[in-house]
């Protein structure tokens, strides 16, 4: 009887005694140094170990077969090896650093991020509306960022020696065609945007992603808040009009209107222009905005339109009339954009969109009439892939419709119809590789084919980041860019080719404990530019592609608002070498929008005594080029410098009551933009000119704002 039992139980037994495998190795990371406490098992099982001081691992098993052994640790990506048990011995086993979002490498060159949400933010949105001189306009505020130059009787974004139309606008990703308001010459316009509506700010100064095109020098991108935080309503009393908004949210929905009045009667009136020109009508716009939002658990959707109704009639100098010249605008513009994001299985990210705008102006000048319109859309698709924290892709296509017409009318009845319709149709690919915290690529290509231009272009792009330190990195960007002729030359001819620059950029950046520090030196090569062989582009005008140039230079950039108590600044500097053959030159010039230096400093002091922020921004623009047709040098003169110290005081009545106080130019600079001179010399056979200033050389504001809400603390300047 015993040895009937014996054998049995010997027999049982003997699997789990002599079926044992040992499964062993080394753990190490890329630089072959041991990783000590990687986690090694085999996957559904409890066989398993730890790696010991020297990396190495051993356990037994009496599993076997085909088998997934797991090596996971913090800050490494997990390794899996599959094979069959008897295998898996004297293993080296090398793990990838994880990459960390939040401290890794990321690539900005050429690029601004703006927001609270942005990893590293030189810029709020609040900025636009606390930094003097501002008055609250989102362009203003970015031209004390470097690359960019103050082109004060114009308003718009001039960037890196290209000029204003070469920039584009984007919200939530969607064209915008007329981001500004309308305006008469050397009169400087505005953005028609709130800033109080978008959450942060993307601004690239050159080497943008594929996804963006149709821009030789630069985009700005602003995107509209996903969930308003709060119900609340916003009211502002101002020296120039008045404004109201609310914000009403009901669950997962949202939807934030804002309405604003300006006229500038009353302060023309305390304030009359006396620099060569009078005004019949001071300027007077009506405007609004919505944005309504529907946020689902894996979608959102958001919904933005905004109208603006702008009119004004001034009589202006002009060199060649003895009498002023009468100019009258009328300007109607309706924008609408719609955006849809939704979380797909499997990482994959769905975006669709469509904008449409339409602009219309009437205009009245020397007795003729101007009645142009313009309606235009964008249509887009993408999709984005994370195929893991390492490897994602972004791709997509988009339709842009363009009809433009314009009819002139003169004194006498004759009358003259321009125009052109386009429909360019794009399609982008990019992807962002990170091979480790410290290493990271973005490649990228865009293709487009104008159908009125007939002209198919490819843009590759590039670029590359290096984490040098903990705090500093490294960036390089390529690219090429190209751009539809402006209207002024389409209208007339449609015989023209795509516009060309190519970017080459070097960039270091800095940032720590409340201080950035960035400095980027590029290139710019631009071909295929338009030319023209009358003073004005005109329909009897000669067009042709032949022109090119180039922009170079260093930008540098030192903000800090952490080290010392209660004060916020920054500084910018640029240096800009450029020359461009385009429209009417004679010759390859520096044009006169581009000055060689340009300098701004923006302080903001928070006074607790006072309860108050105090703000003080001074620019300086060294001279800019002008012809003068009494030489034969070409654009050889040089205006003087350009000066402006700009101040604002933001008292805090109550936690929710604002009264906003701002003096631009306050010291009154008088600035001179460059000179118009005669069509034809006097009788000494001198050509004459007038200087080109500003209609007044300081603007005063007044405003007080103020914010009901729920909380009974939040404001329109949030940080006061």
């Amino acid at each position: 009887m015993i040895r009937q039992f014996t054998f049995p139980i010997i027999f049982l037994y003997t699997p789990l005694v002599f079926g044992q495998t040992t499964i062993s190795g080394t753990v190490t990371d890329n630089k072959s140094l041991p990783v000590i406490g990687a986690n090694v098992y085999l996957e559904g099982t409890y066989d398993g170990t730890s790696s010991d001081e020297n990396g190495k691992f051993s356990f037994e098993t009496s599993e076997t077969a085909t088998q997934n052994l797991i090596v996971s640790m913090i800050s490494f990506d997990t390794y899996m090896q599959t094979g069959d048990v008897s295998y898996l011995k004297d293993l080296k086993i090398v793990l990838r650093e994880a990459i960390n979002q939040l401290n890794g490498v990321t690539l900005t060159a050429g690029t601004f991020e703006a927001g609270d949400n942005s990893k590293v933010s030189v810029l709020k949105p609040l900025d636009i509306v606390t930094t003097a001189g501002a008055a609250g306009d989102f362009v203003a505020a970015l031209q004390t960022l470097p690359g960019t130059t103050t082109v004060n009787e114009d308003g718009r974004l001039f960037v890196r020696g290209g000029e204003a139309g070469e920039t584009q606008v984007f919200i939530d990703d969607l064209r915008v065609f007329q981001p500004f308001n309308a305006t008469a010459n050397n009169i400087p316009t505005r953005g028609r945007f709130s800033p109080f509506l978008f959450k942060g700010i993307t601004f690239s100064t050159g080497g943008y992603s594929a996804e963006y095109g149709q821009a030789l020098s630069s985009i700005l991108l602003l995107n509209t808040t996903d969930v308003p935080d709060q119900e609340k309503t916003d009211i502002s009393i101002m020296s120039v009009g008045g404004g109201v908004g609310h914000t009403e949210i009901w669950g997962d929905e949202s939807l934030s209107l804002n309405t604003s009045y300006i006229n500038l009667a009353p302060y023309q009136y305390l304030v009359p222009a006396d620099q060569g020109a009078r005004w019949n009508k001071p300027y007077e716009s009506i405007s609004g905005e919505a944005v309504f939002r529907s946020k689902k658990e894996k979608s959102l959707f958001k919904f933005y339109t905004g109208f603006n109704h702008a009119n004004f009639d001034i009589e202006q100098e002009d060199i060649n009339f003895t009498d002023f010249i009468r100019f009258g605008l009328k300007n109607n513009n309706l924008y609408v954009n719609s955006s849809y994001k939704r979380f797909l299985e499997n990482e994959w990210t769905l975006t669709a969109g469509a904008s449409i705008s339409s602009d219309k102006n009437n205009i009245e000048s020397l007795a003729n009439t101007i009645d142009a319109k313009e309606i235009a859309s964008h249509l887009k698709l993408k999709l984005k892939k994370n195929f893991s924290s390492r490897f994602q892709l972004n791709f997509g296509a988009e339709h842009f419709i363009t009809d433009y017409s314009e009819a002139f009318k003169t004194a006498d009845g004759l009358t003259f119809d321009s125009g052109y319709k386009d429909n360019l149709t794009a399609a982008f690919a990019e992807t962002d590789i990170f091979f480790s915290n410290s290493f990271a690529m973005k490649l990228g290509a865009r293709a487009e084919y104008s159908q009125v231009l007939e002209d198919f272009t490819i843009s590759p792009r590039v670029s590359v980041a290096y984490k040098s330190s903990t705090n500093g990195q490294f960036s390089l960007a390529y690219g090429d860019f190209h751009q539809n002729p402006l209207t002024e030359y389409l209208k007339y001819d449609q015989d023209l080719a795509t516009e060309k620059t190519s970017h080459y950029i070097l960039n270091y950046q800095y940032s720590n404990d409340g201080k950035t520090f960035r400095a980027e030196a590029y290139y710019k090569d631009y071909d295929k530019l338009t030319k023209y062989n009358t003073r004005l582009p005109q329909f009897d005008s000669e067009f042709n592609n032949l022109g090119s140039g180039y922009a170079s230079g260093l930008d540098i950039f030192w903000r800090d608002n952490k080290n010392i108590k209660n004060l916020d600044y920054w500084i910018s500097y640029s240096y800009l070498d450029t020359e461009r053959d385009y429209r009417n030159f004679r010759e390859r010039a520096t044009p006169n929008f581009a000055p060689k230096h340009n300098f701004s400093l923006v302080t903001k002091y928070w006074v607790e005594k006072w309860r108050s922020q105090v703000g003080m921004s001074y620019n300086y623009g060294s001279g800019r080029p002008y012809d003068n047709p009494n030489t034969t040098d070409f654009m050889a003169g040089r205006t003087k410098a350009f000066n402006n110290i700009s101040v604002n005081w933001a008292y805090l009545i109550s936690q929710q009551k604002i009264l906003y106080f701002s003096v631009s130019n306050v010291t009154g600079f008088n600035n001179i933009s460059g000179y118009q001179y005669a069509n034809a010399p006097n009788a000494n056979g001198v050509f004459d000119r007038r200087a080109i200033r500003l209609t007044v050389d300081t603007f005063f504001f007044v405003g007080f704002f103020w914010t009901i809400s729920a909380d009974k603390s939040n404001n329109q300047l949030d940080n006061l």
